[in-house]
């Protein structure tokens, strides 16, 4: 089957098309005809090798979530499983190819309606953003701000903020045209990256939640947005590391009483997570929420993919096709 590895750390360019052995499912887990695969920020920091101190190495094939149909199951499967079609969470890796493996916990089956690529746009961006809003404590009538908000996480809580009844949705991006998109999607106020208000309008001055995609050198001024008890939650590092002092900012506010945390849908129960997936995808057929598929490219395409993120040109996320 053909897949893509990572033949050396680097650019996009680095990525590339093999011919390899199908895998067999082990016990506990089942193949899947892969029909779309998400492309997500975290296969890009993988790539570029910022992150290899944990065990990533050269041949390794990216991707962590899947849509297809099932075609084998391992020892202690259900039968059941088999022709059925599936969102799968594969890992750290092994999504980038025409088969992949996943353990059977990992599966959500997908509602007739709703297309591969839908289900690889919804599936890890949506969960995310409902429990890194949950983990900000974030109530109805409260003002959020998002940062980096294109993205496929941040379409998603942007979406979600709106929908659980924010008092304002204030977003980050690098336009003004993906700021109408956002806009459509429930965001009241769009802010360049630094966080100014595009065209003078105006915009909140301060946040009772920060939702966190970038950081890089200019999060802590985020921090001194937040109202008093206002909580910023970091879900990732797409700007770069933060600086290494900015809990000063922390402490300069101590008297508002701010917090600050990150969050990994790792802590988050697989039952939990998988009912509030199966929930957004039987939203997404209903029209409740929308699947911000950008577009998709072949497999072996997976190089441009990874170009078109870096060139900032995504809206949402890719989906690669074999």
């Amino acid at each position: 089957m053909k897949a893509v590895a990572i033949q050396e750390f680097g650019g996009p360019e680095v990525l590339t098309v093999i011919d390899i052995p199908a895998p067999a499912p082990g016990a506990g887990e089942v193949l899947i005809a892969t029909e779309a695969i998400g492309v997500g920020g975290v296969d890009v920091v993988i790539r570029s090798g910022a992150i290899a101190s944990y065990g990533f190495e050269p041949g390794h094939i990216p991707g962590s979530e899947v849509a297809g149909t099932v075609t084998e199951v391992g020892e202690g499967v259900d039968r059941a499983w088999l022709g059925r079609r599936v969102w799968a969470f594969t890992g750290l890796g092994g999504g980038y190819a025409e088969q992949a493996t996943a353990a059977v916990e990992e599966l959500v089956p997908l509602p007739a309606d709703l297309s591969p690529a839908a289900a690889v746009a919804l599936g890890s961006s949506g969960t995310v953003a409902h429990f890194a809003l949950a983990h900000a404590h974030f109530r109805p009538g409260e003002s959020v701000l998002v940062r980096g908000a294109a993205g496929g996480i941040g379409v998603m809580a942007v979406q979600l903020a709106a929908r659980g009844g924010a008092g304002a949705v204030a977003v980050t991006t690098s336009s003004p045209a993906r700021g109408e998109r956002l806009r459509a999607l429930g965001a009241t106020h769009v802010l360049d990256r630094s966080g100014e208000s595009e065209g003078g309008a105006d915009a909140p001055a301060g946040y009772d939640v920060v939702v966190d995609i970038v950081a890089g050198p200019d999060m802590p001024g985020f921090l001194d947005r937040l109202h008093p008890n206002g909580r910023m939650v970091l879900l990732g590092v797409m700007g770069g590391w933060p600086p290494a002092d900015f809990g000063k900012h922390l402490l300069a506010g101590v008297r508002k009483s701010l917090s600050f945390a990150t969050f990994s849908a790792d802590t988050v129960p697989k039952a939990d997570q998988h009912a509030v997936r199966a929930a957004q995808f039987t939203a997404a057929v209903q029209g409740e929420l929308h699947a911000a598929v950008h577009g998709t490219l072949p497999l072996d395409q997976a190089a441009l993919a990874h170009g078109k993120m870096a060139a900032g040109e995504v809206f949402g996320r890719l989906a690669l096709l074999p």
